[in-house]
């Protein structure tokens, strides 16, 4: 059972790292570049569109870094989340391979930006495993692996189920495909240090500054604030999971799906050793999405998944999530947990980030639960391509935000009916 005492319903990561301050109170005139949104996607774009010598503005409805930025897991790979054979059906051949190429380019970038801007976000190279849930995925995680050495540069290694004891203490899995170059961040200090490089730039970060209304102008756009208006030549949005009901089009096809982690309280550092030998950011395949890790000190586990398709109580959370970690490692049962926290991420209907631009607004967002690399990788294109600059190029500007049928109104009350199918029928289904 959970105990309740001292139970944090706010991310592990925020215990961890001061908040970073922004520069400015006040909107500024004469802005080429106004970006909507302060995570990584926003904070990327600034620092490109700064460079590019743009006069750069960054407006935030809320805390700069409060949404998914700073509440992941902190898993860095940039692989795509669906497979080459899917993603050649749905945008062509071309756009496919395309995308499996920028895998390795879009990691080599941020990892790049991490070094380039002095960022201390505790980035550990220590591979990140998907393991199979059944025979089956691990036959289809063989086919993955082929695809990706024939289409990419990205290192991958098949792992036996025999092998499997090597980097993970428990029997409930059939192998796993192991991504070598993958790793793990602290997600809040990668935040920070994205903030601490427009601050060195004098790029404003404006905190609690909703933007009401985008109007689009002959020359540019007159954006509507509380109490202000300003005219700018080029828009941003950046807002993926959190996008408001102000920007129909977008909501209509960004839609936030809850995800869900927890923390251990400080574990023997032996234990911790006998169930994850190489430290290894792990997910899994089965429809839970599982994911987890050791904290960067070693001293913890992270653990998240889809505990539900829409908010529930945390300490619901927290139960079923500790159940599942229970599961596969029998050993943490008498552990208690000091963490539970949730954050919003933002989904496409494909599945796959996309940018792209409607009515003159320039856009990325839709990472569908793969953000980390791509929200910052792509937070860069984005600002090239308004600027003009062709290093904008990508295969991401090939997909598609399209809407569904399914979601009619406002919020994507479909979900609920997803969340009882997959709790009442998949994981049925997948119990063993």
């Amino acid at each position: 059972m959970l105990e309740e005492r001292a139970l944090s319903f706010e991310p592990y990561w925020w215990e961890t790292q001061k908040k970073q301050t922004s520069l400015n109170s006040s909107l500024p005139e004469n802005v080429d570049v106004l970006i909507v949104g302060a995570g990584y996607t926003g904070l990327a774009a600034a620092i490109v569109a700064s460079d590019l010598g743009a006069k750069t503005v960054v407006v935030e409805a809320e805390e700069a870094g409060k949404g998914a930025s700073t509440r992941n897991g902190g898993m860095f790979g940039a692989h795509p989340r669906l497979s080459w054979q899917t993603l050649s059906e749905k945008f062509g051949v071309e756009t496919a391979d395309q995308i499996f190429e920028e895998a390795s380019a879009s990691l080599t970038f941020v990892k790049r930006l991490i070094s380039d801007e002095l960022i201390d976000c505790d980035l550990i190279q220590s591979g990140r495993i998907q393991l199979a849930w059944s025979k089956k995925d691990h036959e289809n995680q063989k086919q993955l692996a082929s695809n990706i050495k024939q289409k990419s540069n990205v290192s991958v290694q098949i792992i036996s189920r025999e092998e499997l004891s090597g980097e993970i203490k428990t029997d409930r899995y059939f192998g796993g495909i192991l991504f070598e170059e993958h790793g793990g961040i602290n997600p809040a200090k990668f935040h920070n240090g994205l903030m601490t490089s427009l601050i060195k730039r004098k790029v404003s970060v404006l905190e609690n500054m909703p933007v009401l209304s985008i109007e689009r102008m002959p020359r540019g756009f007159k954006v509507h604030f509380l109490n202000k208006e300003l005219f700018v030549k080029n828009v941003i949005m950046a807002t993926n999971g959190y996008t408001t009901n102000k920007f129909y089009w977008f909501k209509k096809r960004v839609f936030p799906v809850p995800s869900f982690l927890i923390a251990t309280e400080n574990l023997p550092k032996e234990l911790i050793r006998e169930l994850t030998p190489r430290g290894r950011m792990m997910v899994e395949t089965r429809a839970q999405y599982n994911y987890f890790r050791p904290s960067p000190n070693g001293k913890k586990i992270i653990f998240g998944g889809r505990a539900a398709l829409k908010p529930i109580p945390l300490k619901i959370a927290a139960e079923r999530l500790k159940a599942s970690l229970d599961d596969i490692w029998p050993e943490l049962i008498n552990y208690q947990l000091t963490n539970v926290w949730t954050g919003y991420t933002g989904f496409s209907f494909n599945h796959i980030p996309h940018i792209g631009s409607y009515n003159g607004i320039n856009y990325a967002m839709g990472y569908s639960g793969s953000g980390t690399v791509l929200a910052a990788y792509l937070g860069a294109k984005v600002a090239y391509k308004t600027l003009g600059d062709r290093r904008g190029e990508t295969g991401y500007s090939q997909t598609k935000l399209k809407t569904n049928l399914f979601h009619i109104f406002e919020k994507p009350y479909f979900l609920s009916v997803a969340d009882l199918w997959y709790r009442n029928v998949i994981d049925r289904l997948q119990r063993r």
